[in-house]
């Protein structure tokens, strides 16, 4: 089981923004719940979503997939996806898969959740 904490947001300019923080592993076991946890929200409650990988120690390659699962979700319905705050042990992983670079990535929560709408508006 992975514990996720879910917080709703209202940006000024009157955007949902729903933050996950899930807390433990992100891999093979936990993965599958993340991902249907993502779905879940971009398609019922926002399509702007930010991860806070503060609380996620590990993460494998079935952790990636989930993200690039929920990234692709919101990319769809013209949302968007952003990640923060990653565990120092789990950028790691980031980097060394180049994913750093496919994600978009801030260190604090409010960065995140700063710019969120506005990099989309189209």
């Amino acid at each position: 089981m992975i514990h996720i904490e879910q917080t709703t947001y209202t940006t000024q300019d009157g955007n949902t923004v729903i933050v996950l923080t899930p807390s433990g592993r992100l891999d093979i076991t936990t993965a599958w719940q993340f991902r249907l946890k993502l779905q879940e929200c971009i398609s019922k409650l926002s399509r702007h979503v930010v991860v806070n990988l503060g609380q996620v120690n590990f993460i494998d390659s079935s952790g990636l997939t989930s993200l690039v699962a929920g990234m692709r979700d919101a990319d769809k319905v013209k949302g968007s996806f952003r990640i923060c705050n990653v565990h120092p042990e789990a950028k790691l992983v980031f980097e060394v898969t180049m994913m750093d670079t496919v994600f978009e990535i801030l260190e604090t929560e409010e960065e995140a959740l700063e710019g969120v709408p506005r990099s989309m508006a189209s």
